[in-house]
């Protein structure tokens, strides 16, 4: 009420004052539209006359997927220079400035690297903000194509009792990156934390949280609990309207970790269209370092798929799920079955089922092809 009160009396000043600091507890409170109705209300004259309240509705372009807005905000903030002390929490102007402009990353891996740096060598483990400092430079040692390096950080952020979007953000990661490596119990306990998290701050429908969303429906698919993956599909596609090129990372890496599980799954269609708007995306976000590549390989699965006759018609079974990590050992169909306590004819002919919807001919292919979309661990 404050505010309200303060926005219709000459005193602008001070009520953009207060929006800076209410701004950041009240959109991690779940009200993003109350914030941007503060901001409508105040207007981009006031709002640029403070520039820490024109970081904080940077930000907020870019967390409701408003790209075009982001980009004006960008703009100006590069002109903009503040000596004081920023009321949002943070320890700088400059630092403030960088987080956003890591966020938003116009320029690529590197650019996003040093604008990382610049925040977490500046906000105190003290700060609010520096969760988002960590979780930024994660982000770019991913796109810089060093995961070990980038796993290191998401954990420190994971560490840090910070906001939801960080903590979901690193949780989803080490997540994929635990999948990546095959270890899905690890896996398995970061995607529950990042889950109670969304459900706990009712952060469903926020940008942030379509990574988390996607990767949950990995883990389900590999659990061959088909309901499950695709109750958390469902979610990650309503929420994926905001999750836009505002957050070019994560946009693709959302849409690419959903790719993968709808072509897993046999919507082959599904993933070609997400995969259509990875490339929308990358057209006005081109420099996305390693991510570029992901979506290379993943394109070059769908491609010799297509050619090699896959039926995309139905997903693998639960039986064929469970199959699949057998296929990356030296066991024989025979030694299989004694493991599974099936018989060989059983196992040959999920064998077969696995070849058939993968659109392959040989158990190294068979497996190659599962890990590229994500159904089995490196």
């Amino acid at each position: 009420m404050a505010v309200e009160h303060l926005s219709n009396t000459p005193e602008r000043n001070r009520c953009a004052a207060l929006v800076t600091q209410l701004v950041a507890p009240t959109y991690r409170a779940g009200q993003l539209s109350t914030v941007q109705r503060w901001l409508s209300m105040l207007g981009d004259a006031t709002i640029e006359a403070y520039p820490p309240l024109a970081v904080l509705a940077g930000w907020m372009s870019v967390l409701s997927g408003e790209t075009l807005d982001a980009e004006r905000w960008d703009a100006m903030l590069d002109a903009a220079s503040f000596e004081a002390v920023p009321l949002d929490g943070s320890a700088s102007f400059e630092s403030a400035r960088a987080m956003f402009r890591a966020a938003f990353c116009p320029a690529g891996p590197e650019q996003m690297l040093s604008d990382a740096s610049l925040a977490v060598a500046q906000e105190p483990a003290w700060s609010t903000w520096r969760d988002t400092a960590l979780v930024l430079l994660a982000v770019a040692h991913l796109l810089a194509g060093d995961p070990d390096r980038a796993a290191m950080r998401f954990a420190e952020t994971a560490a840090v009792n910070g906001t939801t979007d960080a903590l979901v953000i690193s949780q989803a990661e080490l997540a994929s990156l635990g999948m990546d490596g095959g270890r899905w119990a690890e896996a398995s306990d970061h995607v529950k934390i990042a889950l109670d998290m969304i459900d706990e701050r009712r952060a469903h429908d926020y940008a942030t949280s379509v990574l988390a969303f996607a990767v949950a429906a990995r883990l389900a698919v590999h659990r061959g609990d088909l309901n499950e993956a695709n109750a958390r599909l469902t979610q990650a596609m309503r929420a994926r309207p905001t999750c836009t090129s505002a957050l070019p990372w994560l946009a693709v890496r959302s849409r690419l970790q959903l790719a993968k599980v709808y072509w897993s799954l046999g919507d082959h269609a599904t993933a070609g269209h997400l995969l259509r708007e990875i490339d929308d995306i990358l057209l006005r976000r081109p420099a996305l370092g390693a991510l570029v590549d992901e979506v290379g390989q993943l394109r070059h699965i769908v491609s010799s798929s297509r050619r090699a006759g896959a039926t995309g018609a139905s997903p693998l079974t639960p039986a064929e799920l469970r199959l699949l990590p057998y296929l990356q050992t030296h066991l024989t169909i025979r030694e299989i079955a004694a493991r599974t306590f099936v018989s060989r004819n059983t196992v040959s002919s999920q064998v077969s089922g696995i070849y058939r919807k993968l659109g392959v001919s040989s158990r190294t292919d068979a497996v190659e092809q599962a890990t590229a979309i994500g159904l089995l661990g490196g």
